[in-house]
């Protein structure tokens, strides 16, 4: 197996050269509404060529997990040019990162920009963040749309009265009349259940610019087969909301899992992790609000290795989806020895690794410790972007006796090689009561009621 490279341990290693004088390497990407994330490290002010070398592409990566953390229109850059003009390079239409910059120019719509500037130029840090208060009055409705079923629950003054799993296969559909029309039915099914409907909240896979879908699994078919329809997609939502005439909100999934994890918990300050089809992730801050952040962190770095196993959406090697998800368990698991039949699809492979853990099969053993070792070097490394003291960790990956090797491995090697992180982030499963929250019902609470419709 190849040797895996953890990525704090890469940014270590530039900090061990400084001597007595340094450099700034400063990333910023520029999104919607002024929103800017900006991380600033110090490099060596002398660089060999080789060290040089390394010091960009760890800050490339640097780069490109911000921008998939994020989200960004505009890449501004400041540092020696030998380690900043490579990544400006890389974020061009046909550079290294041209699967990244495709997507983001689409997801917003707009020509995506590269700047070098002097480090007193640099925009400053500037996040506008919403303050979300759930509310379980009058009639409500919840859904929350994944890649092969959606649920909708509806809710009558907190009480839940109608919940449903429907199956769908959007992927493959490039007809986004397929899209509206099952979810219309679903949520007409669920109106049944009360007496009128007073909000809708939404939980979806997927990017989101406000309530605009961007570039989704979701929409793939459509984006590929059928680019013509892809705006009728993407304003999905708009046409929901015009539909029904109430007040309409919809989040992207992993934040409505945190936020899940956050209301049924007590807790702030949540990271979201889910491990199914892909790597899922949401982020609800300190003060219990959220950032807009697009949190698409199966595309961000979290292996240093360029050796490291590559997505086959985006191309790039050593990202999220590849160590936290079911991608991560098919590698792994023929790694170490399980044998499949090239038919056989992911989630049945999964459902093979699983039923050989229950059975104490070491080679399934061996798949869950490394996920767990992965995480724990991820932690630290999450933590560098996003301000959090509870890990919550879900999803199918998660399912059975497997995921308490995960959540085991992972709280033994965060205190045995990064004690400082272990002492300061809780990393758990969520409990029933946050099972029985679910994304839907989550969802639902979101919207708010004006007071002369709350009965």
């Amino acid at each position: 197996m190849y040797e895996y490279q953890p990525p704090m341990q890469a940014l270590w290693n530039i900090y061990d050269g400084i001597g007595e004088s340094a450099d700034v390497v400063s990333i910023a990407w520029e999104r919607e509404n002024g929103n800017i994330y900006r991380y600033d490290f110090p490099v060596p002010s002398r660089l060999s060529p080789e060290a040089a070398k390394y010091a960009s592409r760890v800050a490339e990566r640097v780069a490109k997990f911000i921008l998939w953390a994020a989200g960004g229109w505009k890449l501004y850059l400041a540092g020696p040019d030998a380690i900043v003009k490579p990544i400006a390079k890389a974020y061009t239409k046909n550079g290294a990162r041209k699967f990244d910059y495709g997507f983001f120019n689409d997801l917003y719509g707009r020509p995506f920009e590269v700047a070098i500037l002097p480090y007193g130029k640099m925009p400053g840090f500037a996040e506008k963040t919403s303050l979300v208060k759930t509310v379980a009055d009058g009639c409500r409705i919840g859904f929350d749309l994944g890649a092969s079923d959606f649920k909708i629950s509806a809710l009558n003054k907190g009480k839940v009265v109608f919940s449903k799993e429907f199956p769908w296969d959007p992927r493959n559909q490039p007809d986004p009349a397929y899209h509206y029309g099952k979810l219309s039915a679903g949520l007409k099914e669920a109106a049944k259940a009360l007496p009128r409907v007073d909000a809708i909240g939404g939980s979806t896979a997927g990017t989101l610019v406000g309530k605009r879908l961007g570039p989704a699994s979701l929409l793939r078919a459509i984006l590929e087969k059928n680019p013509a329809k892809k705006d009728d997609a993407r304003n999905l939502f708009f046409r929901i909301e015009k539909d029904w005439g109430v007040p309409f909100e919809v989040f992207n999934d992993g934040d409505v899992t945190a936020l899940a994890g956050a209301i049924s918990m007590n807790r702030k300050g949540v990271l979201g992790v889910a491990m199914g089809s892909s790597e899922a992730v949401g982020y609800v801050n300190p003060k219990g609000a959220m950032t807009g952040r697009i949190s698409e962190l199966a595309f961000a770095p979290v292996d240093m290795n360029p050796k490291a196993p590559k997505d086959e959406w985006s191309g790039d090697a050593g990202v999220g989806a590849m160590y936290f998800s079911q991608q991560a368990v098919n590698w792994l698991a023929e790694s170490f020895g399980f044998k499949f039949p090239k038919s056989m699809k992911l989630p049945e492979r999964l459902k093979v690794v699983q039923a050989a853990m229950e059975k104490g099969d070491g080679r399934a053993l061996k798949v869950y410790v490394q996920i767990g070792r992965y995480l724990a070097h991820t932690i630290p490394w999450y933590n560098e972007f996003y301000d959090f003291s509870n890990l919550m960790i879900l999803g199918r990956v998660t399912s059975g006796l497997g995921g308490e090797i995960v959540l085991e491995t992972a709280n033994a090697m965060l205190r045995d090689l990064y004690p400082e992180w272990a002492e300061k982030i809780d990393v758990f499963m969520p409990d029933e009561k946050a099972r029985r929250l679910g994304q839907s019902v989550a969802a639902a609470q979101i919207p708010a009621i004006a007071k002369g419709k709350r009965k």
